[in-house]
Order: C-alpha cells, then structure tokens, then sequence
C-alpha cells in the first residue's frame, strides 16, 4: 500500500519565496468540502471498457455506504456497489470519464476503484478530516494537503507518489483542474495563485519515479492577486482561474497569462464554487442570500435567492441558468441570465447538497438521503431513486466501446538496466535488461566496444562480441533506438578474455511451478582451476533471448511474471569464474511453459431471480487462464458453493429475502485465482403498506402499496364472507357489500416467495330509502296515502316478502326516511300511480320498528339513485 506519509510532515521545509507571506482561513473553501477517495482504473483496457461514455456520474449514499451510477440520459442508477467500512461516513467522490478517486474524510483513507469489477484496487492514507482533497483531470491525481502546503502527484493506478512534489506555504487552497489540465493553487500567505501541470505517468504501476528521477509535476505559472495575508477563494474556470479576495472585496480571473481584477460590492463573506462553467463566474454571499454574477466586464447584475438563513451552498452556473442550493430546505433556486427565479426545484432538508456540472449535464446529490436529481442542458429536471430495488448491487457496467486511446508521449529510450559482461575465449557476453521505450517501441539495441558496433534485436538482449585479444581489457556500452532516436548508453563491467575458461553446465533441466514460477537447474561446472563464481542463465522463446538471471548456485528461481504465461522458454547457461572469465552456454534446456493460478472473473454479475424463491443469478466473463487451461469456476453465494464450468449458473436455496456476497474463482492446474465478488439479493415475500380506503354504502375501495422484493407480485382484497377480488397492486374495489356494516379488509400480495397481508378496517355507510307515496288525482286517489287504512294501502311494512295482513309490521308515513339493508325476492307490488307506476317483485329489508322488516320496493325510492342492483341479496 502506497504511503501518503510524506505528505503531512510536520517537519517539511519552509518554502521560501519572492512573494509576500501571510496566513489565510480555509474553513469555507467549498472546494475541500466533500472529501473521500477510490480511483477507476483508468489507463488500461478495463478503464476504457467502463468508462462514463454514457453521460454518467458516481453519486455517495452515506446511509448505505455506496456509490450509485446514474445515467445522466435516462435519469436512473444502472449499478451499485457497496463501499466497505464507510456507512455515514462524508465522503469525497473525484471523478473523470476515466477515473474514480474516493476519499473517506473520516478516516483519510483514498481509495482507488476499478469500474470494470467494482473492487478496490488500492489505497493510501491521508490525514482524516477536511484540508485534504483529491483533483483529477484525464489521468493525472493529486493529493492536496491544504494544511500542510504540500501537492503530490499520484499514479491512479497504485496510488503511488510519483516524482517530487510541489511544496508551497502551509495553509493553500484550491486543488481543482481548470478545463486545460492545470491544478490552480492559491497561497493566501503570499497572495498569490499558481498552476501546477501533471508529469507523465510511468510505462507501469510498479515502476513510479523515485525522488530526483527528473519526474515530477511542475509549477508552470505563479500570479499575484492578493496583498499578502488575505482570504482567497479558488474557482476554476474553462481556461483559467478565478480567485475571491474575500479580505479585499474582490474577484480576479487569470486567463491568458493576464490577470484582470472586479472589485465587488459584499457585504460579507463570500463564497465561489470549486469550479465554473461558461464566461461568467455566481459569487454567493450566504449571510445575505446574494448571488452576484461577474462577467468579462466585471459585475453584471445581483439577485437574491428566496428564503431564510445563511445554509446556501455556492451557486453554480449551467447551462446560462444558476442553480443555488439551500441546505436548510433541501430546495433548489434556479436563475436565468438576467437574475430572474425561474424554477424552484423541492426538496427534504436531510443533510449536504453536491452540485456538480459533468457530461453534459447538471447532478445534484444528496449523500444522506435516496434521492437524486438530474439537469439536462434544456433545463429539464428529473428525479433519480438512488436506493431503486430493481438494481443489482454490485454489478459492473455494462461494457461499453472503449473510446480512442490517448496518445501517449513520445521520447527516446531510457538506458539499459544492468549491462553485464563476461570474459570468453578471444570473445565476450553482453547482456542487459531492457530500456524503458519512453512511448515508442524500441526497434534495436546497439552494443559497441573493442572497435566493434553491433545492432541486436530489441527482445535479443544478449550478445557475443567475438574476435577479441586475450589478455586485453574490454568493457561496452549498450542503447536502445526507437523512433525517436538513440537512447543515453550504459556501460558494461570491464572484462579481460582469456583461453583459461571454465566449461559449461554439461546439462539444464527446467520446471514450470504452480506459483508462477520456473525452476531452472544444471550440475556444476568444472572451473578447470580456478573457482565458479556465479552461473548465467539465459531464457530463449520465440524470437527472444533475454536475461533471466545470475545465481551462484548450481540452481535459479525464475520470479512470477518475469515470464509471460503461457509462453513456451528453454534456458542456457554460462558458467563465470573468479577471473570474470565465461564458459560457451550450456545445451539448451527442455521447454517448459510458465503459468499461473488463473486470473479474476470478469464483468461478474449477479441477480434475483423473480420467479424462483431464494435463487439468484450469476454470470461473468471468463478468466485469464495464466499458461493453463481453465477447468472449472468455483461459485460461492452465501457460504453454499458450487463447481461449474460454464460462465453462468442459477444457485437456489438461499432463503427469502437474503442479501447474499457472490464470489466467484477460476481454477487451473495451478488451483483457484483470485476471487470476483458482487452482491445479490433473493425475492423477499412482498411488503403490503395500506395508504388509505373509502367506502360507498355497498363497496369498498383499499389503497396501498407493495414492495414486490424483486419479484412479481399479484394482489387481492378479502373480508369474511365475500369471495376474494384481484386486482391491481395499487387499489382494489370490493362490491356486494352490505351497507351499514364494518368489515376488516386484509390485502394480500404473493410473489415466488410467499405472501405478505396488512390489514385495513373500513365501514361502509347505511343506505336509507324514502317511503313514497303521493296522493293520485281522482276522487278516490287523493287521500290514499294519508293513513292507513284496511285493506290495501302505500307504504305498508311486512315480516315478510308478501302482503299478508297477518304478517304486516305497519304502515310508513310518506317521506319517513328508511335504513336499507338488502333486497329479497317476493310479491310483485305495483305502485300504480302513487309513485310513477314504479313495479317490481323486490322488496327491500329495512329498519322499521327497531327490526328487520321487508317493504315493496315500490314504495320505497331508495337514496342516491334508486339503484336496486345496489343492494346486495338478503
């Protein structure tokens, strides 16, 4: 693990400058604000396979310690994955089309991600809290130790320091690239600003620049903008700087080399963001809710931002909109060009809001709560589920085509590593380990010496220089060519060839080993006098005769990855004396083929199955076989493991509802390899949530909602004593209900994984009817209805469904107001015209009396309609 150690000494070197001193509070620098740390491989081709092509951004999740990917295009989280070890923890998440750097403010941990497996590939430690900060541009890192003064470059890959860094006054701020690559640094005690560019990075992670080796990051620009000792505020610009006197009132862009000052008129403290797109730069002034915006002129115009309080995040400009964030509210103010509020975006107040404009679009995150926003350039706003159950935690991005490879730059070759010599008879071996190409393949080496200029094969790196004098001394320098040009040389040791030379090895055995690496091995060789001091060993393949160590044994262990797996190699070896003097090389050993434990699987996936109870998913990409083929994958998913030999199997068994860790390993003959993981989850019986429910005096409506647990579900309502109802997962209405009663509605979602029920208690209202009965207009019809009277008469009131005067119950008044309970079969009854000739053989259960009795419903009008198909069947 790299070391960040250097970084924050309390004893580093005071830096001694021509500019002014002083000392400067870096507290509201919104610039350090949000600080964690993983970085996405970003330089190789699992970079360039997962890289944001698709208008996307990494967004925090404190509560559950993950980072989502939201498509900036369809406005939803397409992966997930679980950072260990950092739930509520403030994280800052540095980001680039090509590199994800995180940094863990309450451990100081950085972190660096690969997107193509989602795993953590490296770290460093940093110290915790704020007044660090990680900046990214392309493929250049940085540390920013604000406190200390100190800017490192790092290899996104390894996290390694590379070279020297740039030391400035303790106390700095800034740390963002501008959009032409360069880190602008404030130092508030000077009242200056300056520039740092990246160095290039090295051929390979291992291989970072120690110090002094020439690479470094450099400080290209230094301006003054400031009297010494005053506050400053960094924004970053398209190309340039603009820094925020805070002490003097002032904003000053550096663009073009020229520094072009606007006094400004605040009334307090004053705030920037880390990083402003377009001409014109918001100044936010949160004690007064203020926005000012600065132009290429200088001031523009002010507005005011809406509300109450001083918690405003800096405004930031999109898209010739500003969008201010009140912290307080959790709302969004959005200004067009002229100041004019022309959207308000709501929101919950539940912690931090992150405004940053990336891939064509505005992201607006809140890191404690699920929820996210997303800007378009039309200024359309979208919602954005970060916690959305339909999302497989874990998975990796899909892969995507990997964009046009960065040209890299281009020099001549490094000196040979490690020329070495050894004396023959009347000739000489030079061998040597290989240049660094510098960004051009090397096409030859070029060994000169004893008059002679041999040209030898860039993956030779071994040669006999014949035809020398015994006796005399030699020695030889070795370079390597590529493209643009010859290299520096290096020289060998001094050898004196002489006819006094020990034989060679009379044989060479090799033996490829499981961990990677080849034992090679000889019998010793007769020094003919004088002693062995060491053996030569020299590896051929294909087109190649290289190096692969010296021993003084009659044995040597070829490291892992010094070889390529896979690859077919026999091996030579040259015997050299106490005298310096070589023998010939020995017969070539048999052939041996270098491998390894397979590598990681790739592109690892794992999902719910929707259908099948406690099952899950899982696919990937096949291993690296590493010299041998693959014979199986051994699958992990919650303890139970299984061999497959496909890239793809459905485990079951898992229970319901389990979260579950996927890890996946190739096997060879050399055993397993490393392990990819991912996470799952199984389908959990659904959870029903009841919102709400209303009634009608025969029906009843229940709404609610369901957590399916990624399955799908089917829903119902029952109540004793009616037949159940499907319906919708949202809503379902019950009919055929008696009116006046209470019922207990139970709604039921199933899914493969079982039932889940929430009750709800609904009564439905009563149903009243009206005993009707109008007096007709003949002689004998206009005092029908006024009383009873024997015989046959309106409104008359039963025990049962006929007119049977021994069975009457009595006599309604016309207009008294009935409760109605059912409808039942019986006599037909006309009610002629004393209530528009209505006729019907149903007659309805009412209250009457305080019991249950039965009236014609054609004396009856029932409420609402006069709807009989309302009541249910006594």
């Amino acid at each position: 693990m790299a070391s960040m150690d250097d970084a924050v000494r309390t004893d580093a070197p005071r830096f001694r400058s021509r500019f002014r001193g002083g000392l400067v509070t870096i507290g509201t620098v919104t610039a350090l604000l949000a600080a964690m740390g993983l970085t996405v491989l970003g330089l190789g081709a699992a970079d360039n396979a997962v890289a944001n092509y698709d208008a996307s951004s990494w967004l925090w999740s404190a509560a559950r310690s993950e980072l989502a990917r939201v498509n900036g295009v369809t406005a939803r989280v397409d992966t997930r994955t679980e950072i260990p070890a950092a739930r509520q923890h403030p994280m800052q998440v540095t980001q680039t089309d090509r590199l994800l750097i995180l940094r863990d403010l309450q451990t100081g941990q950085v972190s660096s991600l690969d997107l193509a497996t989602l795993q953590l590939t490296a770290t460093t430690r940093t110290t915790p809290g704020l007044g660090v900060s990680v900046a990214l541009h392309e493929d250049a890192a940085f540390i920013v130790d604000a406190v200390q003064g100190i800017v490192r470059q790092l290899d996104p890959r390894s996290l390694s320091p590379i070279g020297e860094p740039v030391r400035y006054p303790p106390g700095i701020t800034g740390g963002t690239f501008d959009g032409k690559g360069r880190l602008w640094i404030a130092v508030p005690s000077q009242g200056t600003v300056s520039a740092i560019t990246a160095a290039k990075l090295p051929s390979a992670p291992a291989s970072a620049a120690s110090p002094g080796a020439g690479l470094s990051p450099e400080r290209v620009e230094s301006y003054d903008v400031a009297e010494a000792s005053h506050e400053l505020v960094v924004s970053t610009l398209d190309d340039g700087v603009a820094v925020l006197d805070r002490t003097a009132g002032k904003l000053v862009r550096v663009q073009s080399g020229k520094v072009h000052p606007t006094p400004l008129t605040l009334s307090g403290p004053a705030a920037l963001p880390s990083r402003t797109s377009g001409p014109r730069v918001p100044v936010t002034v949160p004690a007064d809710r203020r926005v000012l915006v600065v132009g290429d002129g200088g001031e523009e115009r002010a507005f005011t931002v809406p509300g109450e309080g001083d918690r405003l995040s800096p405004a930031v400009a999109w898209a010739d909109r500003f969008y201010c964030a009140d912290e307080a509210t959790g709302t969004i103010y959005a200004f067009d060009g002229g100041g004019q509020l022309v959207e308000t975006i709501g929101g919950r107040a539940n912690g931090p809001l992150e405004l940053e404009v990336r891939e064509n679009h505005l992201f607006i995150n809140s890191p404690d709560s699920a929820t996210a926003r997303v800007v378009d350039d039309k200024h359309q706003v979208r919602e954005v589920n970060k916690y959305a159950n339909d999302v497989l935690g874990g998975d990796p991005p899909p892969v995507a085509p990997p964009p046009p490879p960065k040209k890299p730059r281009v020099g001549k070759p490094s000196a040979p590593r490690s020329v070495t010599a050894a004396a023959g008879n009347a000739q000489a071996r030079v061998s040597w380990r290989p240049a660094a190409a510098n960004g051009a393949e090397i096409i030859k080496y070029v060994v000169e010496g004893a008059g002679q200029r041999l040209q030898v094969g860039a993956n030779q790196r071994a040669v006999e220089v014949k035809g020398l004098t015994n006796g005399e001394t030699y020695r030889f320098a070795v370079h390597a060519v590529n493209a643009k040009g010859d290299g520096p040389p290096r020289n060998s040791n001094p050898v004196t060839p002489t006819a006094a030379v020990p034989d060679p090895p009379a044989s060479v055995t090799a033996q490829e080993r499981p961990d990677g690496t080849v034992l090679v091995k000889w019998p010793a060789a007769n020094g003919q006098g004088n002693k062995i001091a060491r053996y030569a060993v020299t590896a051929s393949s294909a087109g190649t005769n290289a190096p692969a160590g010296e021993s003084t044994k009659t044995e040597l262990v070829v490291p892992a990855g010094e070889l390529e797996f896979g690859t077919q190699y026999a091996f030579t070896v040259v015997a050299v004396n106490d005298k310096g003097a070589g023998s010939a090389a020995s017969p070539v050993s048999n052939t041996v083929v270098p491998f390894a434990a397979p590598g990681r699987p790739l592109n690892l996936r794992a999902g719910t199955v929707a259908n099948q109870p406690g099952a899950v998913t899982v696919q990937w990409a096949p291993a690296e076989a590493n010299g041998r083929p693959v014979t199986k994958y051994l699958v992990d998913v919650g303890g139970r493991v299984s061999e497959v030999t496909d890239t793809r199997t459905t485990v079951t068994g898992l229970g319901n509802g389990q979260n579950v860790t996927v890890k996946v390993k190739a096997v060879n003959e050399a055993g397993p390899g490393p392990e990819a993981t991912a996470t799952a989850r199984t389908v959990a019986e659904p959870r029903v949530t009841v919102t709400g429910s209303s009634a009608t005096a025969t029906g009843a409506t229940v709404t609610f909602t369901v957590d399916a647990g990624g399955g799908q579900a089917t829903c119902s309502v029952s109540t004793p004593g009616e037949p159940a109802k499907a319906g919708a997962c949202s809503s379902i209405t019950m009919t055929g209900l008696t009116p006046g009663t209470n019922y207990t509605f139970t709604v039921t979602a199933s899914n493969a994984a079982g039932k889940g029920t929430a009750t709800r208690a609904q009564a439905t209202p009563s149903l009243y009817g009206i005993a009707t009965c109008n007096n007709g207009p003949g002689d004998d019809q206009r005092t029908y209805c006024d009383k009873e009277v024997d015989g046959r008469n309106g409104n008359e009131v039963f025990k049962v469904t006929r007119q049977d005067n021994d069975q009457q119950a009595g006599w309604a008044k016309p207009g008294t107001r009935l409760e109605a309970y059912c409808k039942k079969s019986g006599e037909d009854v006309d009610s002629y015209v004393y209530n528009n000739h209505k006729r019907s053989t149903w007659w309805v259960q009412v209250d009457f009396g305080g019991k249950k009795n039965y009236i014609p419903w054609a004396w009856l009008n029932l409420e609402g309609g006069d709807n009989i198909n309302v009541l249910p069947t006594c």
